[in-house]
């Protein structure tokens, strides 16, 4: 089964904005990156788009490539002053030190749940994964997933989230060995690697549910980790654009406001 991310994140969207119709004030997002890519500003445009349209106030710093990493901490402590959320976009510039800049989001202003402090609210990747999988009344629990890469968006969240929930989790990169018989033995397969159509149908088993939370751009559009025929063996697959991606950004929401009720 196609997943409709798109539909789901409709549903969120009219949950948020009867949130926000019954407040005072709607919350404030501030959004920091450091000189985007296709996928990135296509990713940042899709958040604005979705935030004007929930009747939350969104603003978003693009700082320069060469930026030191003070001048980044500094954005991140100006925006916590100014806004209820901040988000920094992930990756940053490799000559900028992530951990420094993530630390200095507090879990009160968290959104993203990048800050290993943050608690009360989960990655949007994963509330995203969460979200779909309850609704087709599927459970993780002592399933063999597959996690792929480890980046702090998608891989490190998911992989713990997936523990958390009974599943038996394993980790691939590119020099895992066997990697092939990795996936043909997984029931859930989370991608966030980033690398287009790498995951073939002849890879999986059949049943399997592919939660593809990796973008990537080639030939001007954006494309998943699962190649769109690997949809023909799965029970559940998140097609790339259309899948994971607005839920996650729909999820993000919630959390801004559930950080901001606080």
């Amino acid at each position: 089964m196609i997943i409709d991310g798109r539909a789901i994140a409709a549903d969120i969207h009219q949950r948020i904005i009867e949130e926000i119709a019954s407040r005072e004030q709607a919350p404030r997002l501030a959004i920091i990156a450091c000189a985007p890519n296709f996928a990135t500003q296509r990713y940042l445009a899709l958040k604005k788009e979705k935030a004007l349209a929930l009747g939350i106030s969104i603003s978003i710093v693009e700082l320069p490539a060469g930026v030191a990493t003070e001048e980044v901490v500094r954005a991140v402590s100006k925006a916590v002053e100014q806004s209820e959320g901040v988000i920094v976009q992930l990756p940053l510039p490799k000559e900028i030190d992530s951990e420094a800049v993530v630390s200095a989001i507090p879990p009160s202003h968290d959104v993203d749940a990048l800050n290993p402090a943050t608690t009360e609210v989960l990655s949007p990747v994963v509330a995203a994964c969460k979200e779909i999988i309850e609704r087709y009344t599927f459970s993780v629990e002592n399933k063999r997933a597959v996690v792929v890469g480890q980046g702090k968006l998608v891989g490190v969240p998911s992989a713990r989230w997936l523990k958390t929930e009974g599943a038996m989790v394993t980790v691939v990169q590119r020099e895992t060995e066997d990697v092939i018989e990795i996936f043909k033995q997984a029931e859930v397969i989370v991608t966030g690697a980033g690398d287009p159509g790498f995951l073939k149908p002849e890879m999986v088993s059949e049943g399997v549910v592919v939660l593809d939370a990796g973008t990537s751009e080639e030939g001007g559009e954006l494309r998943g980790d699962a190649d769109p025929a690997v949809a023909r063996k799965a029970a559940l697959f998140t097609p790339v654009p259309g899948g994971i991606g607005p839920v996650t950004i729909a999820c993000l929401f919630q959390n801004l406001l559930a950080l901001s009720s606080k």
